[in-house]
């Protein structure tokens, strides 16, 4: 598996980890927002044109949903949590951390994605990486670390579904969260990746190669969901609902986001 602590980090990977500054330093009179790394982008322009509207600003720090459960669950001081995969919101609802059970506010989609240059196609039957791997012409391919980043989790689905999980193991390169394995996939590291396709879509990582959407009944729902902590105040609760605003909604369609009721 690549060693990623060797790896440098790209320009796109320095814009993707920009947003995950310690809770600790955040300012103070601005409520923080845990929110999957799926989001990067979407969620970002959402809390400027938020910030635009109401004078009011919130501070984003982006990672993997089951990290940012676990550190809810042990005390970290967010007041809002955007999770990619809703069983984390239930999980924290029920142990008494959250107001209720939240909002479902988007359905999200992997692509399989390529750097320039690979010796892969970006082929969302992932029919070009089986013959790869049955040619030996792989050598690293990224995906989300399963155990705790859905993304990650939905894509070993996928390869699952086409029998190739157990082939590829040697040769995965963990993200640990699908921004990561984004920076990964298109580093020129690896052949390619299994990524979110609101990452896929901006533009800071479209122009760094090229994808195509993998078929959503290989896997289970990727139906995220939003809540509300106990320690939430007035700006928080105001971002939770400027969410399903059109405004807010056009910008989630924008980075491939299905939307609830649509």
């Amino acid at each position: 598996m690549l060693d990623q602590t060797r790896r440098g980090m790209a320009a796109f990977g320095l814009a993707l980890m920009s947003g995950l500054a310690p809770v600790s330093a955040m300012a103070e009179d601005r409520p923080v927002i845990a929110a999957a790394a799926d989001l990067k982008f979407a969620l970002t322009e959402i809390a400027a044109a938020f910030a635009a509207e109401t004078g009011t600003k919130v501070d984003l720090a982006f990672g993997s949903t089951g990290n940012f459960a676990t550190q809810i669950r042990e005390g970290a001081p967010y007041q809002m949590y955007m999770a990619a995969d809703e069983s984390y919101v239930a999980w924290l609802a029920a142990a008494g951390l959250t107001r209720d059970e939240g909002t479902l506010y988007a359905q999200g989609r992997i692509v399989m994605m390529v750097p320039h240059g690979s010796r892969l196609a970006a082929d969302g039957s992932l029919e070009t990486l089986r013959a790869a791997l049955a040619a030996g012409n792989i050598s690293h391919f990224a995906i989300a670390n399963p155990e705790h980043a859905p993304y990650g989790r939905r894509a070993m689905e996928a390869l699952r579904h086409q029998g190739i999980w157990e082939a590829l193991g040697p040769f995965l390169v963990l993200g640990e969260n699908v921004s990561q394995a984004a920076q990964f996939a298109t580093s020129g590291d690896a052949e390619g990746g299994i990524i979110a396709y609101s990452l896929a879509m901006s533009e800071q990582v479209s122009r760094l190669g090229s994808y195509q959407l993998i078929p959503a009944d290989w896997h289970a729902p990727l139906n995220q969901r939003m809540v509300l902590l106990k320690s939430a105040g007035p700006v928080a609760e105001a971002f939770y609902v400027y969410i399903g605003t059109p405004a807010a909604r056009e910008i989630m369609k924008k980075y491939g986001f299905g939307l609830p009721g649509e």
